[in-house]
């Protein structure tokens, strides 16, 4: 027999490991053997799966058992694990990620170039940019060629969704114009962590962009798009039809945003801190949100969605420092109140008109303007026959009460899910040769409406669309001549526009010199069928019936109306399938940056229509593009499927 001896080291190797096994933990053991190849021993990842410590924060205890026992289709087997081992299993894992968040505070002291220094946290950096959080904010660095630093400048913030909160996506900044537009590139792009078909539109407010996803806020350096830091919060089980989130509010430093439960969170803006956090409706009665709060002084706005679910619609408004409720507006009236004998029937207790895009607030008139949704049982009116108050409206309210100045209902009786929700745009303008005061809607029935925003009078509505059968004309007072055989049926009804509307909710602009409204338009039908519905139920869709495109035309324009006549100026129609839902802003320069149909971001002349430049994304549009300035620099921003690409002119 012949023996091996081991050197003295190696036996001490071999002892050290004995003990590292003798003092495994359960979990420990279970997360090597299960887990570890593939996400690394220390959960950060490897070249064979991503990082798994970020989806524990937006996973509760039973989503984490389903995924690591489901597994991700084509990504990720799923395991036959027992409760035992696998509550071990996510104990461990949730012990790496706090040992994560536990990493080391590196704080500095930098210099600036007028000799200041600033001591604190550095929670970001790379070659030529520096994140530092001290006193409570954060502080945007730049290195200067002596070793120094300087704090970066932004002006011309986009506070909030539509950034003026006048609804009208105008910029006066002038550094991009007709002559270099071509040169225009990508600065920075920026991945949204499981973000995909974004809805949002970033805000920008002191150097710092916040964008946002379902339950997720994420601030970046908007010269760089580093990120700053990460809030979020698990999706709600049970919760319905939040698949989307389309922005915060900015006022000071807290910023609002809404969650898929119809809760109300502020935050701090330097920080991600939680203020506090209200619930506005039950999410078990199908109320959630998706839509960007309104700052309007010293309160924010919220309002819910629901409208195909039977909730009963409202706007709230709550006090910025608390969140206390100061004031309800509710979309369908109680009975005894203006508007309830427009509703005959059951249907007026889950009559829907949500109001889940943000309205517009005039600062001269101090009113508010909120776009509402369709009603629900949407394709069957029989159980609420009359006009349907205040569905498929927009109203004018008092921001100290909430209490209603004046309203203007666009359809009556809406059996084609058409909302209101479009941008009530607020423009002074000349009209017939005085100046006054208007509120512009692009409506997705099909016509475009110029009201006087100081009563709601009708001044102008126009067919804006060639594809048009619901409706035969308008009387003086606005209200629709209705066309014969548009209801759904049984056998299913051909009418245009389409579901998704002539227009929806992706931004329109205007530029005060030419007087010219700028917005998407489709020209689709769809086939509405009638189908006998149970009562309502929580949590389950309240429809009516169903709707399906119709076969044919789909086609997609980018369109200008002279606001006077609402005459088509001119159109710029886009090639593909009709599904891309890119919205538009305006700059003083004379171009309009939209979305376009195929993927691309585009600019066009807003003179004629011609393009003048294109940056392909390859993503199908649902988000609306932004302005803003970064140290002296003009950006066009937009959130392109799940990424944020901020453009500008070459240094």
């Amino acid at each position: 027999m012949k023996y091996r001896f081991l050197a003295p080291s190696c036996l001490a190797i071999l002892w050290a490991n004995s003990l590292i096994a003798q003092d495994q933990t359960p979990g420990q053991r279970a997360y090597e053997t299960r887990c570890g190849r593939c996400h690394g021993s220390d959960g950060r990842g490897s070249e064979m799966a991503p990082s798994m410590l970020r989806g524990l924060a937006s996973r509760d205890a039973a989503q984490l058992a389903a995924l690591v026992r489901d597994g991700i289709p084509g990504k990720m087997p799923g395991a036959r694990i027992d409760d035992a081992e696998l509550t071990v299993l996510m104990e461990h894992a949730r012990l790496l990620r706090a040992r994560m968040r536990q990493r080391p505070v590196v704080r500095e002291t930098v210099e600036l170039i007028d000799g200041r220094k600033i001591e604190g946290e550095v929670s970001g950096e790379g070659f030529t940019d520096k994140q530092i959080k001290a006193n409570g904010k954060v502080h945007l660095l730049r290195r200067t060629e002596n070793g120094r630093y300087r704090e970066v400048t932004s002006s011309a913030d986009w506070p909030g969704y539509n950034g003026d909160p006048r609804g009208n996506r105008y910029t006066t900044m002038t550094q991009i114009n007709r002559q270099n537009v071509k040169g225009l590139t990508a600065r920075w792009v920026f991945t949204f962590p499981g973000g995909s078909r974004m809805q949002g539109t970033p805000a920008v407010v002191g150097g710092i962009m916040y964008v946002t996803d379902v339950n997720q806020c994420i601030a970046l350096d908007a010269g760089t798009g580093r990120q700053i830091w990460h809030w979020r919060r698990p999706p709600t089980p049970g919760a319905v039809g939040a698949g989307s989130n389309r922005g915060v509010a900015v006022s000071g430093d807290r910023l609002f945003i809404a969650t898929d439960h119809a809760h109300l969170v502020a935050l701090n803006r330097h920080t991600g801190e939680e203020l506090w956090d209200i619930e506005t409706a039950d999410f078990r009665q199908s109320y959630f949100a998706t839509g960007a709060p309104l700052a309007v002084g010293a309160l924010v706005l919220t309002g819910v969605g629901g409208g195909e679910h039977g909730t009963r619609g409202f706007v709230s408004a709550h006090d910025q420092a608390t969140g206390r409720e100061v004031w309800r507006f509710w979309t369908i009236p109680a009975k005894g109140e203006f508007g309830a004998d427009t509703w005959n029937g059951k249907d007026m207790q889950h009559g829907g008109a949500p109001t889940w895009l943000t309205g517009t607030y005039d600062p001269d008139l101090d009113t508010i303007y909120w776009p509402i949704g369709n009603p629900a049982k949407e394709y069957d009116g029989r159980d609420r026959e009359g006009d349907n108050l205040f569905s498929d409206s927009v109203v004018a309210l008092d921001p100290k009460t909430g209490k209603r100045k004046w309203h203007f209902q666009f359809t009556p009786h809406d059996l084609w899910d058409w909302d209101a929700t479009e941008t009530p745009m607020l423009v002074d303008a000349v009209w017939e040769g005085k100046p006054r005061k208007l509120l512009l809607h692009g409506n997705r029935n099909g016509f475009f409406y110029v009201l006087d925003r100081t009563d709601g009078k009708p001044l102008l509505i126009k067919q804006f669309v060639k594809k048009l059968t619901w409706a035969t004309g308008m009387t003086p007072e606005g209200r629709p001549i209705k066309a014969p055989n548009q209801k759904p049926g049984k056998e299913g009804t051909y009418v245009c526009p389409s579901q998704d509307g002539a227009s929806n909710f992706y931004s329109p602009s205007y530029v005060p010199s030419t007087g010219i409204f700028y917005f998407q338009t489709f020209e689709k039908c769809s086939v509405y069928t009638l189908r006998d519905q149970g009562d309502w139920v929580p949590g389950k869709s309240y429809l009516g019936g169903s709707q399906r495109t119709a076969a044919g035309v789909a086609e997609h324009y980018l369109r200008a109306l002279d606001i006077r006549t609402g005459k088509t100026v001119w159109e710029l129609p886009q090639p593909g399938p009709a599904m891309g839902w890119g919205g538009t802003i305006a700059t003083a320069t004379g171009i309009i940056f939209f979305g376009e149909e195929n993927g691309a971001m585009m600019a066009a002349d807003a003179e004629t229509g011609k393009p003048l430049w294109r940056f392909e994304t390859n993503q199908n549009w649902k988000a609306s593009p932004m302005a803003y300035m970064f140290d002296g620099k003009q950006h066009i921003a937009a959130i392109a499927g799940g990424n944020v690409i901020a453009f500008g002119l070459p240094d």
